[in-house]
């Protein structure tokens, strides 16, 4: 009896442990409701993290020294394009890596005979960027990839957020995509956070680092128009200039054939890789042209696409002239959002930092019922269209034009009150 006694209380003593583990994941809020979102999304993103890329690791062939996963990719599948980036240093003439056979060519010579078709997608200021990788070889290079891109997330993350917080970011969806594919998300989401943390404080260093992300010109897009509207000139002029030195040194390391190459070679190659009749794309880009082009073919998608961009375009210069003493993180989510609107070519690992974004803005106490809602749809948007985009069903990608659409509420509606007390007060005078 004695025994039972003392199993009953180590069951419970065990399940109370279990319980306030858990309980000391949410992280810190003011609002219990805000926390038991997050606590949720920390514990789901992070079992469907860890198991997939658990899963991953175990079915990858480790072989040397370009270990391959199930597929018969090369671990850090997309790593590889930018290596080879930092590889064509060494070339006489790296632009000529811009044609798709020579590039597959090259790939062979490296990897072996039918590597699947690969594509240089990058700007030549990847030359410039990516230059430090390829002094190392393959495996060396990605580790040190994923080590400076973690580091620089955390860092600055941590700046604003609690580390509990920051986990829920980095066991979402969109990082699970990024450190399965090698990409740069995190080291992109890191300098869009430390631009956004700089536009007036370090206006200098936030125009570099705009013009660093050059590299990828589709998450910098929309920048000129914030810049411009909210009257940020020395960002401006900064990162004008900064772009421009990108442009020198690449044509000084890649010759001017390689921008006139990436332009007729590689750019149109990137519309036929989203036009694919296949649609070997969708499931891969929650943009409004993917998630339509299945239902409503290419020309009508890319209209419908074009409207959203000039959308996301006015929306953006509107909220940064007339808001631009809102609260920031406000102002990121919406810069973000609508980043995400605008161009028809954005992989769901692209969306790390509106996930940041939005989750530190839930995190704040900023969002009611519905934005909550939202955010968690922001979270799981790279596995939604994963899913919807395999069955050629549109609906991840409007996400984030309606939360754009939420937070462009939020920022107008105390303007919109003081007209209407102000209409109000004249009336009854």
């Amino acid at each position: 009896m004695q025994h039972q006694n003392l199993s009953d209380r180590d069951r419970a003593a065990a399940v109370g442990g279990i319980r306030r583990f858990f309980m000391a994941l949410a992280p810190e809020t003011d609002d219990p409701d805000n926390a038991e979102f997050l606590r949720a999304l920390l514990l789901l993103g992070g079992a469907l993290f860890t198991l997939t890329l658990l899963t991953y690791l175990c079915t990858t062939t480790w072989t040397w020294p370009y270990p391959r996963d199930k597929a018969t990719l090369v671990l850090g599948r997309d790593f590889l394009n930018l290596w080879m980036y930092g590889r064509a240093l060494f070339d006489t003439d790296p632009a000529r890596f811009y044609d798709v056979a020579t590039y597959n060519d090259a790939l062979a010579s490296l990897l072996g005979p039918g590597y699947p078709g690969q594509n240089w997608p990058n700007p030549p200021t990847a030359l410039v960027v990516m230059a430090p990788f390829g002094f190392l070889a393959y495996f060396p290079a990605l580790i040190a990839w994923f080590a400076i891109g973690y580091l620089a997330f955390y860092l600055a993350g941590r700046r604003e957020v609690s580390l509990r917080i920051l986990a829920v970011a980095l066991v979402s969806p969109a990082a699970l995509l990024c450190v399965i594919s090698g990409q740069s998300s995190f080291l992109t989401s890191a300098a869009l956070l430390a631009i956004f943390a700089s536009l007036d404080k370090r206006p200098l260093v936030a125009g570099v680092l705009i013009g660093l992300l050059t590299v990828k010109p589709q998450l910098g897009l929309l920048f000129p128009f914030a810049l411009i509207a909210s009257g940020r000139w020395r960002v401006f002029l900064s990162a004008g200039a900064t772009s421009l030195a990108l442009i020198a040194a690449s044509i000084a390391l890649g010759g001017e054939a390689s921008w006139h190459d990436y332009i007729v070679k590689a750019l149109p190659l990137q519309r036929e890789v989203l036009a694919d009749s296949a649609g070997t794309a969708m499931p891969f880009h929650p943009t409004i042209f993917m998630n339509l082009r299945g239902l409503l073919g290419n020309r009508v998608s890319e209209g419908i696409q074009l409207a959203f961009t000039f959308a996301a375009v006015a929306t953006v210069a509107v909220a940064f002239r007339y808001r631009r003493d809102a609260d920031p993180r406000l102002l990121r989510a919406l810069f973000l959002a609508c980043t995400v609107c605008a161009s028809p070519y954005m992989g769901a690992y692209d969306l790390l930092p509106l996930t940041f974004a939005a989750v530190a803005l839930l995190a704040a106490g900023q969002l009611d019922a519905t934005g909550r809602r939202l955010v968690q749809l922001v979270f799981w948007a790279p596995a939604l269209q994963l899913l919807f985009g395999n069955l050629q069903i549109p609906g991840p990608g409007f996400i984030a034009p309606a939360f754009a659409a939420y937070l462009m509420l939020k920022l107008f509606a105390p303007m919109m009150r003081r007209a209407g007390q102000h209409d109000g007060l004249a009336a009854a005078g």
